[in-house]
């Protein structure tokens, strides 16, 4: 348990760390930014890690988004430097030289399915649910989805969902090449090895 609030679980050395969020559909909020650049920087460092797992805590979200409560608080300076936590993070995600693996069970929405695009693979639950819908909010995806989604399932498909805010379940997530593979949600841990 880290903070009271997140719990990361080492389950065997030289194998696999996974990461488990534990907030209230494992949203995205200010604190959690720099707590997840600290967490994946120290797990890629950690030499008794070959993989890193994330997967949010429960089976209704992996990560459903930010705030929006807090983010309607913020103001323009603390809104940009969120921004660019969360742009940190992604990039860390990204260029890890370990493998890292989004397991996305429930909702991957706004921040959420912009940290599964960063993950080097994305296995679904049957129930995952993927999305940008912040455009309905007036905002664009702001952690390098404009950037990832793209390059991860075409243009066309990435500037539909983008400003659209189109949330899709886990069978069009595979048919268009954002998701490896779907698993059943009871079994999604155990079937990801």
């Amino acid at each position: 348990m880290i903070d009271g609030k997140h719990t990361f679980l080492k389950f065997s050395t030289r194998t696999s760390l996974f990461l488990h969020l534990g907030l209230h559909f494992n949203i995205c909020y200010y604190p959690y930014s720099k707590w997840g650049q600290d967490i994946f920087k120290n797990c890629i460092e950690d030499e008794d890690i070959n993989v890193i797992i994330l997967t949010g805590s429960g089976k209704k979200a992996f990560i459903a988004g930010a705030d929006i409560k807090i983010m309607e608080k913020l103001d323009s300076k603390s809104a940009h430097d969120f921004g660019l936590l969360g742009q940190e993070l992604t990039n860390i995600i990204e260029n890890s030289t370990k493998p890292i693996i989004a397991l996305v069970n429930g909702f991957a929405l706004g921040g959420g399915c912009e940290i599964s695009l960063a993950c080097h693979i994305r296995l679904a639950s049957d129930n995952a649910m993927f999305g940008q819908p912040e455009v309905k909010l007036g905002l664009i995806p702001g952690w390098g989805g404009t950037q990832r989604l793209p390059r991860i399932v075409g243009k066309g498909l990435a500037t539909e969902l983008i400003i659209t805010g189109k949330i899709i379940d886990s069978n069009e997530a595979y048919r268009i090449g954002l998701v490896n593979k779907i698993l059943k949600k009871n079994n999604l841990i155990e079937e990801s090895f």
